[in-house]
C-alpha cells in the first residue's frame, strides 16, 4: 500500500504541476501537451507504472480488508470513533469513488470518447487549452470534479499519514507534525486542481 501510495502520490503532483500551466495560456499548456506525446515510449512506460501501481493499490486494499474482516469475524455490538479520523474511516468509500472518476477522467479529456466537444490540433494532438475550457464549462462536469478531488483529499490526507506508520518511519514527538503535513500537502493540492474548473466558471481563460 505505501510503496504502491508514493507512485500514485508522485502522479498526482506531476499532473497538478502540468495542469496549472493553464494559467499560462492556450500555447503553454498545448505545447505541454505536445511534448508529453512526443515521446510516445516514454509516456506508455510512464503509463503502464502508474496502470500497475494503481491495479497493485487496489489488490492491498483488498488483501487488508479481509485480513481485518477475519481478524474480527464479529463487529461490535456499540462502537465510537475516538483517535480515527474522518479521512481514514471513509478510505474504503474514498478508494472505488476515486477509481470510478479516473475511468470517467480519461474518457473525458483524455481519450475524449464523453467529451461534447473534443478537439484535436495541429498533428492530430488535442487541444488540451480548449477542450478542458469546453469540459469543464459543464456546471454538472465541474462540480462532479470537485467533489471527486474533496475524495482525493480525504483519501491523501490519510494515505501520507499512514505511510509513515506502514514503514515504520514513526515517533510520538513526530507524528502530529506528520499528520499536519499530510492534511496541508492533501488541501493544497485539492486547492490546486479545484482551482481551474472553478477558474472556468468563473470565465477567467481565453475565448475559444
Amino acid at each position: 500500500m505505501a510503496v504502491t501510495g508514493v507512485i500514485g502520490f508522485g502522479f498526482v503532483l506531476g499532473h497538478l504541476l502540468g495542469n496549472l500551466q493553464y494559467y499560462l495560456g492556450p500555447e503553454v499548456l498545448n505545447e505541454y501537451s505536445a511534448a508529453l506525446r512526443r515521446n510516445p515510449g516514454l509516456l506508455l512506460v510512464a503509463r503502464l507504472t502508474l496502470l500497475g501501481a494503481v491495479l497493485a493499490h487496489i489488490v492491498a486494499a483488498v488483501q487488508l480488508t479481509v485480513q481485518n474482516s477475519s481478524a474480527r469475524p464479529q463487529g461490535y455490538r456499540e462502537w465510537t470513533a475516538r483517535k480515527s479520523t474522518y479521512a481514514a474511516r471513509t478510505m474504503k468509500y474514498s478508494g472505488p469513488i476515486l477509481g470510478l472518476f479516473i475511468v470517467y477522467h480519461l474518457l473525458h479529456l483524455t481519450f475524449g470518447t464523453v467529451h461534447p466537444n473534443f478537439k484535436h490540433g495541429p498533428g492530430d494532438v488535442p487541444d488540451t487549452y480548449h477542450n478542458l475550457v469546453a469540459g469543464f464549462s459543464s456546471i454538472p462536469v465541474s462540480l462532479s470534479y470537485i467533489a471527486a478531488m474533496a475524495f482525493l483529499g480525504f483519501h491523501m490526507s490519510h494515505g501520507i499519514w499512514s505511510m509513515f506508520q506502514s514503514m515504520g518511519w514513526n515517533h510520538p514527538r513526530y507524528t502530529p507534525v506528520i499528520r499536519t503535513l499530510a492534511v496541508t500537502i492533501a488541501v493544497l493540492i485539492v486547492l490546486g486542481n479545484i482551482s481551474i474548473p472553478i477558474s472556468v466558471l468563473l470565465g477567467f481563460h481565453d475565448e475559444l
